[in-house]
């Protein structure tokens, strides 16, 4: 699923009841965490529900520096599926891509920030917010 695919999806679901149904489908087709992965160290710290993000790096690409791939889950639906649209928009890309991309204006073209809670707001950040600082560090190990 492209971050673009989303987006369209969503410009023509017309209802807030329906793009909230499509968001938890979103979290429906994460692929299985596996449960090891389910510690201290891979929760994400300031999300109000339980959320284990996990991050793989594999070297350049065409120069373009590491790419990363990332794992996560939630114990709430909707919070699944706003890992899916982070995923979509981040998972598989160079570093220095994730740290130029501002999700929060993709959030903000989706119509979220109104329609969250202030909590899923917050931790929707603090999902981005470990997902940059894992892509920092892929950059100054590759240094």
């Amino acid at each position: 699923m492209t971050i673009e695919r989303i987006l369209d999806d969503f410009g023509v679901l017309d209802s807030w009841d329906d793009r909230y149904r499509y968001v938890i489908e979103l979290g429906r087709m994460l692929p299985p965490f596996p449960e090891p992965a389910r510690t201290d160290v891979n929760k994400v710290q300031g999300c109000a529900s339980q959320v284990w993000l996990v991050s793989e790096t594999h070297p350049k690409k065409n120069g373009e520096g590491p790419v990363i791939e990332f794992q996560g889950d939630s114990d709430a639906h909707i919070v699944k599926g706003l890992i899916a649209i982070l995923f979509a928009l981040y998972s598989g890309q160079p570093a220095k891509n994730i740290l130029d991309t501002d999700a929060i204006a993709v959030f903000d073209r989706l119509g979220l920030r109104e329609h969250l809670t202030p909590q899923r707001s917050n931790g929707f950040r603090s999902m981005i917010e470990r997902i940059r600082a894992d892509a920092r560090a892929a950059l100054a190990r590759a240094a």
